[in-house]
């Protein structure tokens, strides 16, 4: 079997593998990806350290074009590493085909940014003193990915630190090397410097550690859970460094008495199942006001009770696996959990088995939940979600922004009335009315408020507040 490497200054750099097993068919070995040491993540930050004061100088046309390149390779694979995709993290293989799309789109856009980076020059305050400022690339950025969107998010960061000057070490989810692998050796061949991007493969608990501890790391940007966010930040403050958190949620999505029954349902199920639940922006808290609660329960049990749950190459599965055993015993325990404090469970719940050995669990919905219990409280990761049953819009949006997460939150209603007031008021980063909670552009700012995030948004022209410091020079002719 082929071994993929790790690459540091441009060479790819073997070393123990492991195997990348698909949760969807645990026999099914998706390849064997070398595993970095502390000592690869500190020769891939010597070599980012290295190329930076030349590729922070370059052309915006050879940004320009190595990026073009990318999201052209992207888009012309993009079943091939949809399926691969599908294969090691267990979206669905329209999920997967669409995510990759966007990584293509996330690319596409920020080589047209490589193009349209401004800057001002404004008087001063004292005659004949003009004042200039720009954006300069902040320098060696470390980026640390989840699981959960293993093209996309890798994307959304990797491609606004090359657009603007910067030079990376890119450590990926243990669980899903394969997409990284992909999406270096398509930049690498597009035509990137020796150095400028460097990819290290490897334990969060080794390599990430290592990333953290070295002092020329200028910049991290991770995206993952609050605990390891916490650290993240600690490590960071310590060596002055700049850092961006995108972190756990509890989205709600609240459902009042008039809003239309089968678009809520839809939503819904959208939000809290598809992806098998494991989006930070997942619904796993439904509000659901008094007067249309049994109608929007029976109406979503119904609508579970169709979803197809099996291996994620299917064409007809609607929800692959859950991503690996640990997750779905962590998934099992809350559901556990949520019987013992006393939620009602109305469907779902179970470990089941299908035609390949994998780690499927049926969709799990709990009624008769407060927002007081853990289950409320805690985020599962998985295809778990609440209905919790209120008086009123105004006891929805207390209970919505109920929580120390805040990421997005979603209303369905056809009042124009609660829908203005609720955009104006959920304490969340990302508001949906009428939508998925989970779903959002790759043009436009990402991220939560509260432990959900921390530091500049990620994506669209936002991206620029993490990736680049502003300068400011006067001049006297």
């Amino acid at each position: 079997m082929t071994i993929y490497q790790n690459l540091i200054a441009g060479e790819w750099v073997g070393g123990e593998a492991s195997d990348n097993i698909s949760p969807s068919d645990t026999n099914d070995i998706v390849g064997a990806f070398s595993q970095g040491t502390a000592k690869d993540a500190n020769q891939a930050i010597a070599a980012a350290k290295a190329a930076f004061p030349a590729w922070s100088r370059s052309g915006i046309i050879e940004r320009h074009s190595i990026l073009r390149k990318a999201a052209d390779e992207i888009i012309a694979r993009k079943d091939e590493l949809g399926k691969l995709l599908a294969r090691e993290e267990g979206k669905t293989l329209p999920e997967a085909i669409a995510e990759t799309v966007r990584a293509a789109q996330i690319f596409d856009f920020f080589a047209g940014e490589a193009l349209r980076l401004t800057g001002e020059i404004v008087p001063s305050v004292r005659p004949g003193i003009s004042v200039e400022l720009t954006r300069e690339p902040l320098g060696v950025i470390g980026i640390i990915t989840p699981w959960n969107f293993p093209i996309a998010i890798p994307a959304w960061k990797i491609a606004p630190a090359l657009c603007y000057g910067n030079t990376v070490v890119f450590k990926p989810a243990e669980l899903v090397p394969g997409c990284a692998w992909a999406i270096v050796d398509i930049l690498h061949r597009a035509g990137l410097p020796n150095g400028v991007l460097n990819l290290v493969m490897g334990s969060g608990s080794v390599v990430g550690q290592a990333m953290l501890d070295n002092p020329d790391l200028t910049g991290i940007t991770f995206t993952g859970s609050t605990g390891t966010g916490k650290r993240v930040a600690i490590a960071s403050i310590e060596h002055n460094r700049k850092f961006q958190l995108e972190m756990g949620g509890k989205n709600p999505m609240v459902v009042l008495d008039d809003a239309d029954l089968d678009l809520a349902v839809e939503a819904a199920a959208n939000s809290g199942f598809f992806s098998t639940g494991q989006r930070c922006t997942a619904a796993s808290r439904l509000i659901v006001t008094e007067g249309i609660h049994d109608k929007f329960v029976a109406a979503l049990t119904e609508r579970l009770k169709r979803l197809n749950v099996d291996n994620a190459l299917n064409r007809e599965t609607d929800i692959g696996p859950v991503v690996d055993e640990k997750q779905l015993q962590q998934d099992l325990d809350y559901i556990s959990l949520g019987q013992q404090e006393g939620a009602k469970l109305a469907f779902g719940g179970e470990r089941i088995e299908r035609q390949t050995p994998g780690f499927y669990l049926q969709p799990t919905l709990f009624t008769e939940a407060t927002n007081q219990m853990r289950i409320s409280r805690e985020e599962i990761f998985g295809p778990v979600v609440n209905v919790i049953r209120v008086k009123d819009y105004a006891e929805a949006l207390s209970v919505a922004n109920d929580t120390p997460f805040g990421l997005s939150a979603g209303i369905a209603t056809t009042s124009l009335k609660y829908a203005t007031h609720f955009k104006r008021n959920s304490e969340a980063g990302m508001v949906m009315v009428n939508l998925p909670t989970a779903g959002v552009d790759f043009h436009v700012a990402f991220g939560g408020r509260k432990a959900s995030s921390f530091g500049p948004r990620e994506q669209g022209k936002y991206a620029a507040e993490f990736f680049t410091v502003v300068k400011t020079a006067y001049t006297q002719p």
